[in-house]
């Protein structure tokens, strides 16, 4: 072999070996199991990335918990160990208050009123998001979220008697439970599970994709036909990292990661409305509230709000679209 040709492949060798050292890997996890619409899609995405980036993009996905809660994720983010997260938007408000503004009790009657408020908002939202160091890809649907128990349960009363699971800094949680004189069991997600197989909870309050995807609807029998919060999630990476790709890298991530949150987001309704079946098709009762107890529990919700805005948890402007776009919400479709 020539010496020529020893050197042309000792080069090639090189520039791969470059190549691949130059690659910019965000490690990302979440709670969301493996298998799930959720990962399918966003390793498809990821797929996607490192083919129109040749490979100076990667995404690395740590599933199903391992990495902790959303704030152990948050945490691992600030020191640089992740370099981002798929993670409840209600787990961000310790960043920026306002993008778990959605979480408002009794906030939404139907769906409608979400996709409209959320076709003005969304984009506002994470916007601020970005100012506070994180890049974002847009919401993705976690649904209404349904209070599932033991036992069937109707008023403030019944459930005061319950061993009721709350997430580790969930201020609209803390409010309403505040409000109700529930003093709740605080645990982070990926305990759930056990805690409700040895009896240390009883109680939740999830939608029925999230109660089926993390099996929690094994352990619940009656559930509350009333929808009592919307809830949402997003992917979020640290903007230090992602600033470093170049200005073709950022917008091909930014794209496919977009429409990948866009499907997750309609995937997500269609399984809610399919979970809730199935969990009717496995026994479980959806028992609806009583007129009085409707009332009471609607009290409940507006008792939390103002508890909240005297905590000035949201800013003025985010606080006051949202109230001027679900008033207009109530006469689409009228």
């Amino acid at each position: 072999m020539s010496i020529r040709r020893v050197s042309l492949m000792v080069m090639a060798m090189l520039l791969m070996t470059a190549s691949v050292a130059s690659a910019r890997v965000f490690k990302i996890a979440t709670v969301a199991p493996e298998g799930t619409f959720w990962m399918q899609e966003m390793r498809s995405a990821a797929k996607q990335i490192s083919e129109q980036t040749e490979n100076r993009v990667k995404f690395k996905f740590y599933p199903g918990g391992v990495m902790g809660s959303d704030e152990s994720v948050l945490r691992k983010i600030r020191i640089g160990q992740l370099q981002g997260g798929a993670v409840t938007a209600a787990s961000l408000t310790a960043i920026d208050p306002d993008i778990g503004i959605y979480e408002l009790p009794y906030l939404f009657n139907t769906l409608e009123q979400v996709d409209y408020v959320r076709s003005k908002m969304d984009a506002e939202l994470t916007a601020v998001l970005e100012t506070k160091g994180f890049v974002s890809f847009g919401f993705a649907e976690g649904g209404f979220s349904y209070m599932m128990s033991d036992e069937p349960l109707q008023s403030v009363a019944d459930v005061r008697k319950k061993k009721v699971w709350l997430p580790s800094n969930h201020d609209v949680g803390d409010a309403v439970f505040a409000s109700a004189n529930v003093t709740p069991v605080t645990l982070p997600i990926s305990d759930v599970l056990t805690a409700l197989q040895t009896g240390l909870i009883d109680t939740l309050i999830t939608s029925p994709i999230g109660a089926i995807a993390l099996q929690w609807h094994t352990k619940v029998t009656h559930v509350v036909d009333e929808p009592l919060t919307y809830f949402s999630a997003l992917l979020i990476v640290d903007a230090k990292p992602f600033n470093k790709l170049s200005d073709e890298d950022k917008q091909v991530v930014r794209e496919v990661m977009a429409q990948a949150f866009m499907n997750i987001d309609h995937k997500n309704r269609e399984d809610n409305i399919a979970a809730k079946q199935a969990m009717k098709n496995q026994g479980v009762k959806f028992v609806p509230l009583s007129p009085e107890s409707e009332e009471e529990w609607r009290k409940i919700g507006d008792d939390a709000v103002e508890r909240l805005e005297k905590q000035n948890q949201y800013s003025d402007k985010a606080y006051a679209d949202l109230m001027k776009y679900v008033a207009e919400s109530a006469k689409v479709g009228q």
